[in-house]
């Protein structure tokens, strides 16, 4: 059904519309008590063995929605009741910012991918902070804040700018992300090197502990796929120095490489981050180092290509205790969570394993 109603209308309409009035239509059903309440009924089972724990956080299962849907926190209610655990809102800047100039978002749908360069396009971090602190949840789940650097700050002003957003949003997050690894804003990924990363995360972690006294919000650093080895290698060590709570792995990634020619070749060559399926087998790969690296030190997410419960069981497999998507939802509709919420219980029944806890990494401990 979402599939012939996909193209027969989203995949007509610019793929920044389609998405607005997806999410308008998600934020209305969620606004209607007796609506909402049987929506999440069919869409977000409660499957008792898909619990999850992690950095302290007890959730309904592992899978969640990545950051860049919600960028400005109006919607979590209506994710949670599409079925995602945790809701990762962002990316969030100190200063609120339009992003970059339209067309800025493109599909790809032969790869079932994704292009964005967005830019961070958000409300800032003053206005997303006075939402989350007005909020009245409908629906318990964790909310995660992913937080970046405005544009139009200096690099050499970075610190003190991701210090800002921290300071506002640590009170009403349930974990923060610090995201230094989008493409779309210039000299970001630079932040990624271990020598300007340290200064950055220990500044933010002793910013949420001031803004949040008597609760340690965790705090996590989202990684890009095109890190080379030793740089990931690099990024796990400092993690664990500093006692961080978790790494995201992965953002989008500026490698074109595992497109297939089905895709139009003009919408290959439009810069920005691509996501989706092309992306799946660098995170694995990034996560499998990751969880070699670490253990079970700290918390891994994984992201990246997660298209159905098999890519999600496969990430936990590889070291994920968390496990996100977003491009997916756009091909695959409102029932997709519903699914991958089947597809991960069936597959914990018919494991070796316990529990989703016994199974994190355990495909990385038998090769080491």
């Amino acid at each position: 059904m979402y599939t012939y109603f996909f193209r027969l209308i989203f995949r007509r309409m610019d793929p920044e519309r389609a998405h607005r009035l997806a999410f308008r239509w998600i934020r209305r059903v969620a606004g209607v008590p007796v609506l909402r309440t049987f929506v999440a009924a069919v869409l977000a089972p409660r499957i008792e063995e898909l619990r999850t724990e992690a950095f302290g956080l007890r959730l309904h299962s592992p899978f969640g929605l990545a950051a860049g849907f919600d960028k400005n926190a109006v919607g979590v209610d209506g994710m949670a009741m599409l079925g995602f655990d945790h809701v990762e809102i962002g990316t969030v800047t100190g200063e609120p910012q339009p992003g970059n100039p339209g067309k800025r978002l493109f599909r790809l749908t032969p790869d079932r991918a994704l292009i964005n360069r967005m830019g961070f396009n958000n409300e800032g971090s003053l206005a997303v902070a006075a939402r989350l602190a007005s909020r009245t949840p409908v629906f318990r789940t964790v909310v995660g804040v992913n937080i970046g650097k405005t544009k139009a700050v200096p690099e050499d002003e970075a610190v003190a700018d991701y210090v800002k957003s921290a300071e506002r949003l640590a009170p009403y997050a349930d974990y923060l992300v610090v995201n230094v690894s989008s493409p779309n804003t210039p000299g970001l990924r630079d932040l990624q090197a271990a020598d300007r990363l340290r200064p950055l995360l220990g500044a933010v972690r002793e910013a949420a502990d001031r803004s949040a006294p008597g609760r340690r919000v965790p705090l996590l650093v989202k990684i890009a796929p095109d890190l080379a080895d030793e740089d990931i290698d690099a990024v796990a060590d400092l993690a664990v120095d500093l006692g961080l709570d978790g790494i995201i792995a992965t953002n989008t990634t500026i490698a074109r490489a595992e497109l297939s020619l089905a895709s139009d070749p003009a919408l290959v060559a439009e810069t920005g981050g691509l996501s989706g399926a092309p992306l799946k087998a660098r995170s694995l790969e990034v996560l499998r180092r990751l969880y070699a690296r670490v253990g079970d030190r700290i918390t891994l997410i994984g992201v990246g290509g997660i298209e159905d419960a098999e890519d999600a069981w496969q990430r936990i497999l590889a070291g994920a205790t968390l496990v996100q998507g977003y491009s997916a939802l756009i091909y695959e509709g409102p029932f997709w969570s519903r699914a991958v919420h089947k597809g991960l219980a069936a597959r914990l029944r018919t494991s070796p394993y316990s529990t989703l806890a016994d199974a994190v990494g355990a495909d990385v401990r038998k090769t080491a």
